[in-house]
């Protein structure tokens, strides 16, 4: 089977979620568009867009109108070329809304699984619930005569458990996106020694096709983003409970989030990357490694107390944060959650004295936006900054050499323990899915 014929019949299971819609509207394009090839004419292509929820569903072909709208902006000359044999198709309004259509008119909005027994290929983008996901994998493989293809999206479930579980032989592979699909260029890539090779030479085409960036990931938990998120989570929570047997503990993660923000120049905090994820979505994925990891303990006892107060953060269906540890107005933080009064505490109030503790960033830094998108630029103006930091005893250049450190240690774990296969790998995980200006295996602090 061709790559196109393989494209012909596809189904998203979870289509109306967060990472199911993103991957249902890159799917959605990629189809249209080979459906619009000359050597196509006439070849029908079917997009099931499966999920649980019939207003997600709703929601969902309102949000791939208004995406596709602007792609299709974005690429007038290629479909003037698309549509060149469409006399009829004159002005760009017309191009454009002629796409739009033939888009929308390949995906097919149902909620029924069976939907997908026709398919040559499964996305699957539920909830990272093990045995859920084996049971949908193995009853639409066993109605499926076809012997389709599995693209899991799970981001710490062993591949080889689901493969084992649901008897596909081989014939499943993780391909997880980062959030949002749509947006993300980083797809990691994590097969076992019983993938199908066709399979592998079709991701890589289909994620070429999409102008995403692969990385291999090998079949262990959490595989590299997870594994270094996880782990550098709750570096920053032991952290702040440390710093808390001696301040408040509101001040204590103020800080904790600080310098894993502006003294190690990434683009948010630790606490905010955790509520921006979700407080609930990071406790079960830790929960989800950690019976494969016998020598670590993947537990946070504060991460289950902000559960039991129903503090969850993540987003609103806007795409807003929600309040977790930290609480937000206009996307930034304003107030930090103390759990023993369950009661936000204003930053304003504690900031300064908070800041004065720490002391002063050093006269080189410069923020994460500025230094991330410094083309040619970006290696001396880091390599400045750490000397400078290396050099000083505050507080908060104690704390950030030794955040450093332990994520510099997370990442050769990666690579000693065989979740990587090199330093390049961990490091373009983290740079190109985590948006962070430097990989976490670097030089700067040693």
């Amino acid at each position: 089977m061709t790559y196109d014929e393989r494209l012909q019949n596809v189904s998203v299971l979870g289509a109306a979620g967060k990472m199911g819609s993103g991957i249902l509207l890159l799917t959605a394009v990629e189809m249209a568009d080979l459906s619009l090839k000359p050597e196509n004419k006439g070849k029908t292509f079917a997009l099931n867009a499966i999920d649980v929820s019939s207003a997600g569903l709703a929601g969902l072909m309102r949000y791939l109108k208004s995406q596709v709208l602007k792609i299709a902006e974005k690429k007038t000359v290629l479909l003037r070329q698309l549509y060149k044999e469409r006399k009829d198709l004159i002005e760009n309004e017309d191009i454009i809304n002629q796409y739009i259509f033939d888009v929308m008119n390949i995906v097919r909005p149902t909620m029924r699984v069976e939907a997908a027994y026709d398919s040559n290929i499964i996305f699957e983008a539920i909830i990272e619930n093990q045995d859920l996901k084996i049971k949908l994998f193995k009853q639409i493989d066993e109605n499926n005569t076809g012997k389709p293809w599995f693209f899991t999206n799970t981001s710490s479930v062993p591949i080889h458990l689901l493969d084992e579980g649901a008897n596909l032989n081989g014939r499943i592979l993780g391909f997880h996106f980062y959030n949002p699909p749509a947006v993300q260029r980083l797809v990691e890539l994590i097969t076992t020694d019983k993938t199908v090779p066709e399979m592998i030479e079709f991701a890589n085409s289909y994620a070429k096709n999409l102008r995403k960036i692969i990385v291999p990931s090998n079949d262990k938990a959490g595989f590299i983003g997870n594994g270094h998120f996880m782990r550098d989570a709750l570096h920053g929570i032991k952290e702040v409970e440390r710093l808390s047997k001696d301040m408040p503990f509101v001040e204590a993660l103020y800080m904790i989030n600080k310098v894993s923000q502006d003294f190690l120049v990434r683009p948010m905090g630790i606490f905010q990357l955790i509520d921006y994820v979700g407080i609930d979505v990071v406790k079960f994925i830790m929960e989800v490694m950690n019976p494969h990891l016998p020598d670590e303990d993947l537990h946070s006892d504060l991460l289950d107390k902000m559960m039991d107060m129903g503090v969850k953060g993540g987003q609103n269906s806007d795409g807003s944060q929600k309040d977790g540890f930290l609480k937000y107005e206009r996307g930034k933080p304003v107030a930090v959650f103390n759990p023993d009064t369950k009661e936000y505490v204003e930053i304003s109030t504690f900031q300064q004295k908070c800041n004065e503790k720490l002391g002063a960033l050093p006269q080189t830094w410069k923020p994460w936006k500025v230094v991330n998108f410094s083309r040619g630029k970006k290696e001396a103006m880091l390599e400045a900054y750490f000397k400078e930091l290396a050099g000083m005893d505050t507080l908060g250049a104690k704390l950030a050499k030794s955040y450093n450190a332990k994520s510099n240690e997370i990442g050769n774990f990666l690579v000693s323990s065989g979740v990587s296969n090199s330093a390049d790998d961990v490091n373009t995980v983290m740079l190109t899915g985590f948006y962070h200006a430097y990989g976490p295996i670097n030089d700067y602090l040693k």
